[in-house]
């Protein structure tokens, strides 16, 4: 497929019949919103630079941005707790700014965006889910003041839903990773203190919850998490301190 710097649509149009006929099993899903921003580029006035930031309760990340413009300025909304992009994702509004010189609002942003030449700016929030958990904005960033037009507020807004479905997948994908990771990990820990219980039960002829208090015992006695402990067991047949067997529980 050619990109969208090497062909550009000659309309909002032409870009938009171009996102549907994306092949998704050519595509990530980062490549597909960095895919959107870009053709969102070309058809917006104003010489701007988009990005795609994505809020996951409350805590905004960017995802894709066609310049360093668009990821400064995201940022230093980041920092501040507020700013278009923001208020976008939180309210679910169309924020549009149309001269940071002389706009009044998030009066410790504007001048920054002015510094950074971004003079106008356009954020389209993305509704991906409905527990309010995760949001987002396309973001459009204008070096002109007053850039955009009725015309390309409805181009925006159109592109929009791509990036919504899109931004959601790749949430949900990054939250799989994060359950099976954590999973894992959990399974992995579980089979170390296994190994080493039974160890003790062969050793010491213990129960197996009298093994289990024994590895708590040293756990809290030399202040080590017990995943580290049994694994030191298992590796080196060896506790730091010698094994006192419980009494048995009536």
């Amino acid at each position: 497929m050619d990109s969208a710097e090497n062909s550009q649509p000659a309309n909002a149009t032409e870009a938009l019949e171009r996102l549907g006929r994306l092949s998704l099993r050519d595509l990530s899903m980062e490549g597909l919103l960095q895919t959107v921003a870009d053709l969102t580029k070309t058809v917006m006035p104003g010489h701007t630079e988009v990005s795609v930031s994505l809020l996951v309760k409350d805590n905004p990340s960017t995802v894709a941005a066609t310049g360093q413009l668009a990821t400064d300025l995201d940022e230093s909304q980041y920092e501040r707790g507020h700013g278009p992009c923001l208020h976008a994702a939180r309210t679910g509004e169309l924020t549009e700014v149309g001269d940071t010189r002389t706009d009044s609002r998030w009066p410790d942003y504007m001048p920054r965006a002015a510094e950074h030449g971004a003079l106008s700016s356009l954020s389209v929030p993305l509704v991906i889910d409905d527990d309010g958990q995760v949001a987002g904005g396309l973001n459009i960033y204008a070096r002109e003041p007053h850039a955009f037009d009725e015309d390309s507020r409805s181009a925006a807004t159109r592109f929009a839903p791509y990036a919504a479905v899109a931004a959601g997948n790749l949430h949900a994908y990054r939250s799989a990773v994060d359950r099976a990771d954590n999973l894992q990990t959990a399974l992995e820990t579980r089979g170390v203190i296994d190994q080493a219980k039974g160890i003790l039960m062969d050793r010491h002829k213990l129960t197996a919850d009298q093994a289990f208090q024994v590895l708590a015992q040293m756990s809290m006695k030399t202040n080590r998490r017990l995943r580290a402990v049994a694994d030191d067991l298992v590796h080196t047949g060896e506790l730091p301190q010698p094994v006192i067997p419980p009494a048995p529980r009536r």
